[in-house]
């Protein structure tokens, strides 16, 4: 188990939690005992028609999402049940700190995007009895479960709204992704993923959180020092103070874990391959989001995608927080996000 309090419920709040006995996954074999955990915020009206479904990012809990839920903004608890489900891996759910052997630390199975939006779905049809979902949204990789959702049940899914992801994964994220996961295993400490704490494994953490610096944001972010706009004086005091302190207290195990579905995510998989007959699939009133500078999922990647789904409108936010604008550091970025909620929401 992971010796820090990241993965409790006192820092991330109160979850609740779906059993769901032993799964068959996309991939291959089970994993036995998996359970999802859920946060929700709003009341479910009584005809079941008031519910969004806000799946999280790589690295993240149901807790990162609620920034963007409150009263007075389009995501507003007093008119709609928001869920916020917790992906596989993120420390809360079924993941490598927190399953009993002999599927633990190094031995928890490879899972899928699709595993996720397939437990995600028992918990919207068999806990909440919902069979329209009025929006599904998400960043990152919450934007790629958004897809899996709109492509694998399309009838559920009224609106949508995927920030900054892709419905399959273009090889340049894929080597990405794979890089930061070889930064985590280069700690001497690793051990194959059986290592006794998530803090011996320091080192592994901060060359992944360095990596992490330089793809996450962009060449003209630190020119312009925009990281002063947040309080730090210096760039060696945002990368310990920002990247090393986001990433330093989280289960190596588990971020790769969540990084293995990242890079195998792929909606065409439902069509044999073919992208476009996936996308084809998709009757949401869809607005596609990119940020400008993302380098993990380039505007151009996501724009290209839009042009094959059916009415989808594309926008782009342009922010030098690039693929983090999503983290609002500032109120533009906030107002930007929450436009894009308003207008979909608006009829």
């Amino acid at each position: 188990m992971p010796d820090n309090n990241y993965y409790s419920e006192e820092q991330h709040g109160p979850h609740a939690y779906l059993e769901l006995g032993e799964i068959d996954l996309i991939a291959g074999g089970t994993l036995p005992g998996a359970r999802l955990a859920y946060k929700t915020q709003g009341t479910l009206s009584a005809a079941k028609d008031n519910a969004i479904l806000f799946p999280h990012m790589w690295s993240g809990t149901s807790a990162s999402m609620e920034m963007f839920i409150g009263e007075g903004r389009p995501l507003n608890p007093s008119k709609y049940f928001i869920i916020l489900p917790g992906q596989f891996g993120n420390g809360f759910s079924s993941s490598p700190s927190n399953t009993p052997a002999p599927h633990n630390g190094g031995a928890f199975p490879n899972l899928t995007i699709g595993d996720d939006v397939v437990a995600q779905h028992r918990l919207v049809t068999e806990q909440f009895g919902i069979s329209e979902l009025q929006l599904v949204t998400g960043w990152s990789m919450g934007a790629e479960q958004t897809y899996e959702w709109c492509v694998r049940y399309p009838d559920m899914v009224k609106r949508a709204a995927p920030f900054a992801g892709t419905a399959k994964t273009t090889p340049h994220d894929y080597l990405f992704v794979r890089a930061h996961e070889n930064a985590l295993k280069s700690d001497p400490a690793w051990a194959d993923g059986f290592y006794a704490h998530a803090s011996d494994v320091a080192v592994g953490l901060k060359r992944h959180a360095e990596i992490w610096s330089v793809m996450g944001l962009c060449a003209e972010f630190y020119k312009r020092e925009t990281w002063r706009e947040i309080g730090f004086d210096s760039l060696d005091a945002f990368i310990t103070g920002f990247w090393e302190a986001y990433f330093a207290p989280m289960d190596p195990n588990n971020l790769i874990c969540m990084g293995w579905k990242w890079r195998h995510g792929d909606v065409s998989a439902h069509t044999g391959g073919d992208l476009a007959a996936a996308l084809a699939r998709i009757s949401a009133k869809m607005t596609v989001v990119a940020f400008a500078n993302d380098m993990f999922f380039p505007a151009a990647d996501i724009e290209e995608e839009a042009r094959l789904i059916p009415q989808a409108r594309y926008t782009l936010i342009d922010s030098l927080w690039a693929h983090f604008t999503m983290f609002c550091m500032n109120d533009r970025d906030k107002a930007a996000i929450d436009a894009v909620f308003a207008d979909l929401l608006a009829d």
